[in-house]
């Protein structure tokens, strides 16, 4: 489910009176909601996908179905150069998140929009969130070979796609214990890494790591070219790269796998969700890593209160200095050819967030070399070094949040540099 929980009681067809007018009413009060009432899509698109369901003809909500009844295109449009309807049910999905994530709607009737499904689901009772994937700490023996790992089996349509998560994981932790093992000498004082990760690896609690999913969500603001998206030889806007790049960025697959190295090696557990699956009541649990931005809606909800934040306005993905009334030039056009991109902005931040209570740290980038130079300095001491010669000497007690820039090489990021740092 896309909000990754399990509830009490599914309301199923066929609907009572008595459902359908539960439903109606919850309907109207998200509508009425800014989060809705602000847009022109999005609630069109909500209400008429509710309204099909309980009438029935939840089997006909299809992607063509719906761009053609919702918003005018023509029985015979190309829906694959034209992702109005998956691009705005995307962002739907993700302002219902937004919505159930704020704790005045608790109790309500919450409806769904699951991903990959256009038909929405209707469910009462609080949610109970679950893991998708949980990486148990492992007890590895001193000098071993690389540990097979015990992985929650995950949806079959991603198997292949957490295995290879899981084994990249492992290895980089088996191959750590192994280099510790090997050393007779007196352990060395903790590394910079090591107190910088230490709020995430302390204590017994289950970590999460949430990563962004630009398959389906990613919040592309005022794009005036989406009804006529770029297509054929012209060149490819950074939009639909991040759009269509996968399940997950192979740039948060790399942060991933390093840092979860350091979680291993000191037996700390932790588990995997998108952002989708991610509830707040998992989140709640143990310490947070959040990997993208724009297709991170818990990124997005997190640096809303911070001082550097991210913002989507006029076609420009920006990021925001909330202390500065100068807007920053940290900006990249949606529209922007991707091989175009010579650039990117990032935050790196690590954090004790006051909505989860749990220390959380941030690598969120406006695209994925950024999120990859923000994750680089996660494990590269090198890097993070540059970072906290800008704080005060007590930053272990402190809250860290900083804007990093990576030039763009075809398609790499290069080193990350600092830009500005904040903290308190």
């Amino acid at each position: 489910m896309a909000l990754g929980s399990r509830f009490a009681r599914e309301i199923a067809p066929p609907f009572s009176a008595l459902d359908a007018a539960a439903v109606r009413e919850q309907l109207e009060r998200l509508l009425a909601h800014p989060l809705f009432s602000n847009s022109k899509r999005y609630p069109v698109l909500l209400a008429y996908t509710v309204e099909e369901t309980l009438q029935g003809n939840g089997a006909d909500l299809k992607e063509r179905s719906i761009g053609v009844e919702v918003f005018g295109r023509s029985p015979s449009y190309d829906a694959n150069a034209d992702p109005v309807v998956r691009i705005t049910a995307g962002e739907v999905r993700k302002r219902l998140m937004q919505y159930y994530y704020d704790s005045t709607h608790d109790g309500e009737l919450v409806v769904e929009l699951p991903v990959g499904s256009y038909v929405p689901l209707f469910q009462t009772a609080e949610p109970a969130g679950e893991p998708e994937l949980l990486l148990p700490a492992l007890e590895l023996p001193a000098q071993t070979a690389a540990p097979v790992a015990d992985l929650a089996a995950p949806r079959p349509t991603h198997r292949l796609l957490w295995s290879l998560v899981g084994a990249l994981v492992l290895v980089a932790g088996a191959v750590s214990v192994d280099i510790a093992a090997r050393r007779h000498d007196a352990p060395p004082p903790p590394s910079s890494l090591d107190r910088f990760w230490a709020p995430i690896t302390a204590g017994s609690s289950t970590a999460t790591y949430c990563l962004g999913e630009p398959a389906k969500d990613i919040n592309v603001g005022s794009i005036n070219s989406l009804d006529t998206p770029t297509t054929g030889s012209n060149p490819e806007p950074l939009y639909f790269r991040l759009h269509y790049s996968g399940l997950f960025a192979m740039a948060d697959i790399i942060t991933l796998t390093h840092t979860a190295a350091a979680l291993e090696v000191r037996h700390k557990a932790f588990r995997v969700v998108p952002a989708s699956g991610a509830s707040f009541a998992q989140l709640r649990e143990g310490p947070i890593v959040l990997i993208g931005a724009f297709d991170n809606i818990w990124t997005l909800r997190v640096t809303q209160k911070l001082r550097f934040g991210f913002e989507s306005k006029d076609g420009v993905a920006v990021l925001v200095d909330r202390k500065s009334k100068t807007e920053t030039t940290w900006a990249t056009a949606w529209d922007l050819p991707y091989a175009k991109l010579s650039r990117d902005y990032a935050i790196v931040a690590r954090i004790h967030d006051s909505i989860t209570g749990q220390p959380m740290i941030i690598a969120a980038g406006i695209s994925e070399e950024g999120t990859e130079a923000a994750g680089e300095i996660l494990y590269n001491p090198v890097y993070l070094e540059a970072l906290l010669a800008k704080v005060p000497a007590n930053w272990e007690q402190m809250n860290i949040e900083a804007v990093i820039e990576t030039q763009v090489i075809q398609g790499h990021p290069g080193p990350p540099t600092v830009l500005a740092v904040e903290a308190w």
